[in-house]
């Protein structure tokens, strides 16, 4: 077995990444990311990706799961792009992964004492050290729950429950789609 260095390691994951960001999902003319309502709505962005026109490909799984890869550009807000996916493909039901980096971010923290979230703003850009999440139906419409680690340019990492975010430079996010809604 070949040894390989760290730094040939790193390097060629980076050069993926960079590949990636720069040539295969260019986003061109994409407005600033803007601080947004908690609560998707119709005046959040379209993802890119998770357009019709953009045709994730679906790989059918012979107990009826279909996983669909899908790819974030610049400016990018996960929510919005993972919503209108299930939109366009009319999901009930999945889980999904993800890595990538973001420009901003707010994760929260259930403080079960006040039954609320505490918000965790992220101001920078940071890598997304991990995305995790599902979805399941509540009271017929679709609800995605979603964790996420953040890591910052001195090494800390901060998680939590992903309340936003805005994608820089890409995020890819792997979805598993159900065949039926729990």
């Amino acid at each position: 077995m070949r040894h390989v260095s760290r730094r040939l390691w790193l390097g060629s994951g980076l050069a993926t990444c960079g590949y990636l960001a720069a040539v295969a999902w260019p986003v061109v003319n994409r407005p600033k990311p803007r601080l947004l309502p908690a609560t998707p709505g119709p005046d959040w962005p379209q993802c890119v990706a998770a357009r019709p026109d953009a045709n994730p490909r679906g790989v059918p799984i012979p107990n009826g799961e279909k996983t669909y890869a899908v790819i974030f550009g610049k400016g990018d807000e996960v929510f919005a792009g993972l919503t209108n996916l299930l939109s366009v493909k009319k999901i009930g039901a999945g889980h999904f992964t993800g890595i990538g980096a973001l420009s901003s971010a707010t994760l929260g923290w259930f403080d079960a004492a006040h039954k609320a979230y505490r918000n965790i703003p992220i101001s920078e850009q940071v890598e997304l050290i991990s995305l995790i999440g599902d979805l399941g139906l509540v009271s017929g419409a679709p609800q995605i729950h979603t964790h996420g680690a953040v890591g910052f340019p001195d090494g800390r990492v901060r998680g939590g429950h992903l309340l936003h975010a805005f994608v820089w430079p890409t995020l890819e996010v792997f979805f598993t789609a159900l065949p039926q809604a729990w």
